[in-house]
């Protein structure tokens, strides 16, 4: 067989994952959200560190190529961040503001708009590109924005906007 087609043997280390997908859009952080990328970042360096050094003893090198791979995203977030500092007393929605809203049936609900890695929409936190975000972005108290759902559109009345908490 043409050596061009054989697998050399790279020394024994654990196979190089796939790079995880980086999203296209500008990697927009909130103080909180950048303060936890350098803090993900920190630990999977100390878990990679640790595998490595268990390397040798060890039979399965799969968690030590994930925690490779999950650095290499990390690290990738953490280079392109784009600080976005909110405002303490912001008169509309912006980027790290919380807003306060209320639906067609008077059932109240808070968000916050943060980054993309830093979202968690069971707490609150929507990224700055959903269409929740969206719809929201530059309202002010009193207005009432549609929130186009792909079950329908949602009238949300913004009650209050407050800065970072």
């Amino acid at each position: 067989m043409n050596k061009a087609f054989t697998k050399e043997d790279d020394g024994g280390g654990p196979e190089r994952l796939p790079d995880l997908p980086i999203s296209p859009h500008p990697n927009h952080v909130t103080p909180r959200g950048l303060a936890a990328l350098k803090a993900r970042a920190a630990a999977l360096e100390a878990e990679v560190g640790r595998l490595r050094a268990e390397q040798e003893t060890a039979s399965d090198l799969t968690p030590l190529a994930v925690a490779e791979r999950d650095l290499r995203y990390v690290e990738a977030r953490v280079s392109s961040a784009i600080l976005v500092t909110p405002p303490e007393a912001p008169e509309r929605v912006q980027f790290g503001t919380t807003v306060v809203v209320v639906d067609e049936e008077d059932r109240e609900a808070t968000y916050t708009i943060v980054g993309e890695d830093e979202a968690d929409p069971e707490k609150g936190l929507i990224t700055h590109v959903s269409p929740l975000a969206r719809a929201l972005l530059e309202a002010e108290p009193g207005d009432v924005v549609d929130w186009v759902k792909p079950t329908g559109t949602v009238a949300l009345e913004v009650l209050e906007v407050r800065g970072p908490e």
